[in-house]
């Protein structure tokens, strides 16, 4: 299937230091192009991949497991490791759980984390049921575009294809089993008013992983995809200087120009 126009994988090559996007479960790159062009704009390698069965239609996500997806930003995150000599992975939503999973398994590969509402488990009482209805119904409502700014949509699922959705439950297990891991320093921002995932799964984050430079940031006008939102500029912004902080001296003048 062709990939829904604004859904398209981006890629930028800059400077030394890279940054590795993960987009969130039935989203696409589009929720993170802002945040990729701006990052480019300040001379930053960027790689920003689209999802194995996201971007197309939800058919195609049934096929796919928390396996593949997290396979794609694996292979992502070793190119950038090859080409960069800093590397940082940011995350929205599920992209957040993967992005911690990559800290977790990379170790020193892995410079700094940062998580936009980052997914730690699946809620709600159907999530119990999953297991079973899965095999009886083949998807139900979408979350895509929950965004508090006034004409802002996201390239996003209108379902949610349920075997996907058991396979998240499982994925967001194992992450939780190997927060402890995670060590390196973490910027969180979430939103107080996000209909798809509670704050929550943010504070089990942070009471979970063992990083001792943490920093945590509300993001009071926006809804879950606040890389969208109105905060998304405050977003960008806090990014960047927790990347320079990191990597000092290592940031600034423009990179070359590149697209998707």
């Amino acid at each position: 299937m062709p990939v829904l126009p604004g859904a398209e994988p981006y890629r930028h090559e800059g400077g030394e230091v890279g940054v590795l996007l993960c987009h969130g479960f039935t989203g696409s790159p589009q929720s993170l192009r802002p945040w990729a062009e701006y990052l480019a704009e300040r001379g930053l390698t960027v790689s920003l991949p689209l999802l194995p069965g996201h971007g197309t239609r939800w058919h195609d996500m049934q096929l796919t497991t928390w396996h593949d997806w997290y396979a794609e930003v694996d292979r992502a995150l070793s190119e950038l490791v090859g080409r960069c000599g800093t590397v940082f992975v940011f995350g929205l939503s599920m992209g957040g759980a993967l992005a911690l999973r990559l800290a977790a398994q990379h170790g020193d590969a892995v410079q700094g984390v940062v998580l936009v509402n980052p997914g730690n488990k699946v809620h709600g009482v159907a999530a119990h049921a999953l297991p079973i209805v899965r095999h009886l119904v083949s998807s139900t409502n979408g979350i895509a575009s929950d965004i508090a700014k006034e004409g802002v949509t996201e390239i996003g699922y209108d379902r949610v294809p349920l075997h996907a959705a058991y396979s998240l439950r499982q994925f967001f297990r194992t992450v939780d089993g190997e927060l402890p891991q995670v060590t390196q320093p973490v910027l969180l921002l979430h939103s107080p008013q996000d209909h798809v995932v509670p704050p929550a799964d943010s504070a089990r984050i942070l009471s979970r992983i063992s990083s001792t430079d943490v920093r945590e940031v509300l993001l009071e006008q926006s809804y879950h995809v606040a890389t969208l939102d109105h905060d998304a500029e405050q977003i960008f912004d806090e990014s960047l200087a927790f990347v320079e902080r990191l990597a000092p001296g290592l940031v600034g003048g423009e990179g070359s120009r590149s697209g998707g």
